[in-house]
C-alpha cells in the first residue's frame, strides 16, 4: 500500500466514523422527541384543571409521564404559550375562540379532544325572575365569540333579536338587530361579570367563569344550548397534534376511568358531555 493510499484509507476510516456519529445522534435526538415524557398544561380560572387532575393524569402518570401544570388569566397569551413551546398543550377555550386567536396572533394551534363544559347561562343579580321590564341591564362577555353566545341566550328568550348569518368570531352589539325591552346590554370581561352580578340586573356568564365563582348552573335562569363548536378542546401546536403524548392524551379522556369520575362527582352535572361519553 502505497503513502496516498494509505491516506485515503484513512480519511475514509474517520468520514465513517463521524457520520456513524451523527446519524446516532441524530437517531437519538428523533427518539428523545418520540418518548417524551414531561408535558406541560396551560389553564384559565375554571373546572378543566381539575377533570384534568383527577380524570386523565392518573391515567398518563400510568404510562410513565410527569405532568406540569401553568395558569394563566389572559386567553390570548395561553395560546401563544402552546405555539412558542412554553407549553405543550392548554384546556380553557371553544375552537370559535381558538381560530379568532389564530387568525389574530398568526398561530396555527388546533384542538385534539373535546372535554365536558358548563354551559354559558343567564344568571340573576338585583331582578330575580325572567319577567324583563324595560332598560334592565343585562351584562355580557366583551369578547366577540362569547358575546355572540350570550346573545344567543336572550335570542332564545325572546328578548333580543340577532341579525340572521352573524358571524361568532366578530359579532357585537352591532349585530342586535331588535330589543323591544330597550335593555341596557353592558360589555364586561368575562372573568369580571360574576363579581359584577349584584350591580346589574341580569349577567350572561361563561361556564367556567361561573363555575370557579361557585355559581351553580342549576341556579341560571336560562342555560344556552351547546353545540360542538363552543364546546372547549385539549388545544396544541398543529405540528404536534400526532406526536404520542398527544395521542396519550386523547386517549386519557376517553377511558372509562375518566368518564366514570365525572359521571359520579354531581359538580359536573349539567355540563355538556362530549360525544364519546355515549360508547
Amino acid at each position: 500500500m502505497n503513502f496516498r493510499t494509505s491516506v485515503l484509507s484513512v480519511l475514509l476510516a474517520i468520514l465513517l466514523i463521524v457520520t456513524a456519529g451523527c446519524s446516532a445522534q441524530s437517531s437519538s435526538g428523533s427518539s428523545s422527541k418520540q418518548s417524551k415524557k414531561d408535558i406541560t398544561l396551560g389553564f384559565n380560572p375554571g373546572p378543566y384543571q381539575e377533570e384534568f387532575e383527577k380524570g386523565v393524569a392518573p391515567y398518563l402518570k400510568k404510562k410513565g409521564y410527569k405532568i406540569h401544570y401553568k395558569n394563566f388569566t389572559d386567553g390570548v397569551q395561553v395560546n401563544v404559550a402552546v405555539a412558542q413551546g412554553a407549553i405543550d398543550a392548554n384546556v380553557m377555550q371553544h375552537p370559535v375562540f381558538m381560530e379568532s386567536v389564530n387568525k389574530q396572533e398568526g398561530l396555527h394551534n388546533t384542538g385534539i379532544v373535546q372535554v365536558p363544559t358548563p354551559p354559558m347561562g343567564l344568571y340573576s343579580g338585583k331582578t330575580k325572575t325572567t319577567s324583563i321590564r324595560k332598560g334592565a341591564v343585562v351584562a355580557v362577555p366583551n369578547q366577540a365569540s362569547n358575546m355572540y353566545r350570550a346573545l344567543v341566550v336572550l335570542q332564545d328568550l325572546g328578548w333580543v333579536k340577532l341579525r340572521k348569518g352573524t358571524d361568532p368570531s366578530t359579532a357585537s352589539l352591532k349585530d342586535v338587530v331588535e330589543n323591544k325591552h330597550q335593555l341596557n346590554l353592558k360589555p364586561m370581561d368575562n372573568a369580571q361579570e360574576a363579581r359584577a352580578l349584584k350591580d346589574v340586573d341580569y349577567a350572561v356568564i361563561q361556564g367556567n367563569f361561573a363555575v370557579s365563582s361557585g355559581m351553580k348552573l342549576s341556579s341560571a335562569l336560562q342555560l344556552e344550548k351547546m353545540t360542538n363548536r363552543f364546546t372547549n378542546v385539549v388545544t396544541v401546536d398543529e405540528k404536534n397534534k400526532n406526536a404520542q403524548w398527544a395521542k396519550d392524551i386523547v386517549s386519557g379522556y376517553h377511558t372509562q376511568e375518566f368518564k366514570h369520575y365525572i359521571k359520579s362527582h354531581a359538580e359536573y352535572d349539567g355540563y355538556h358531555l362530549p360525544s364519546y361519553f355515549n360508547n
